[in-house]
């Protein structure tokens, strides 16, 4: 911001070198960027990030299926875990051997995880499945996938703004270096006596 306002201040400044006025413009030039760019890319990603989502989300509504299963047995020395996939993280499932009809009309039986914390055989509780009855995970929920774009959005226009800014400082550090260039050169050339009686200096 300093470099910004210091395009008014160096206008007619006659100790304005032309490094100084071009360190002022990168950075404006930089700002106008960040300000254009980063809520662009921002919400072009959120969007293309919310559509693909909600087409996942439609399709795994439409190809996994809630059906009810009958506990057969607890899995001995099973431990109650916490279902990850539950909204508050603190719902306690236990693994069972259990029977289940497909939407297809198979039947089927395998080990899976009940929400029952004390399953007795003939307790029924509901698992997803596909359409042929192998058991899947609960399909995406529309609100979760719209914090999912909302984060991916958010996260490109902090990518793009932290790009825009790395360019600037990149192009800024190659000017400060060659501007010391410049005043090794001018050094080399006063020499030695530079500031001596006699010397033109």
């Amino acid at each position: 911001m300093r470099a910004i306002s210091g395009l008014w201040r160096w206008r007619h400044n006659p100790l304005r070198r032309a490094t100084d006025l071009a360190e002022a413009w990168v950075a404006l030039a930089a700002l106008l960027l960040i300000v254009v760019v980063t809520p662009f890319a921002g919400s072009l990603v959120g969007g293309l990030a919310q559509g693909a989502l909600q087409k996942t989300v439609r399709e795994q509504r439409a190809s996994r299926h809630l059906v009810t299963a009958t506990v057969v047995r607890k899995v001995e020395g099973s431990p109650l875990d916490t279902d990850p996939e539950a909204a508050t993280g603190r719902d306690m499932r236990t693994r069972v051997v259990a029977d289940w009809t497909a939407p297809d009309g198979s039947v089927h039986q395998g080990p899976v995880m009940a929400s029952l914390e004390t399953p007795q055989p003939g307790d029924r509780f509901t698992i997803w499945t596909d359409r042929q009855g192998h058991t899947v995970a609960r399909p995406l929920d529309p609100a979760t996938a719209g914090t999912h774009a909302v984060l991916a959005g958010f996260g490109a226009a902090l990518l793009a703004a932290g790009l825009v800014e790395g360019g600037r400082r990149l192009v800024v550090w190659r000017m400060v270096r060659r501007r010391y260039a410049r005043w090794d050169q001018a050094w080399d050339k006063a020499g030695p006596d530079w500031g001596r009686t006699g010397t033109g200096s």
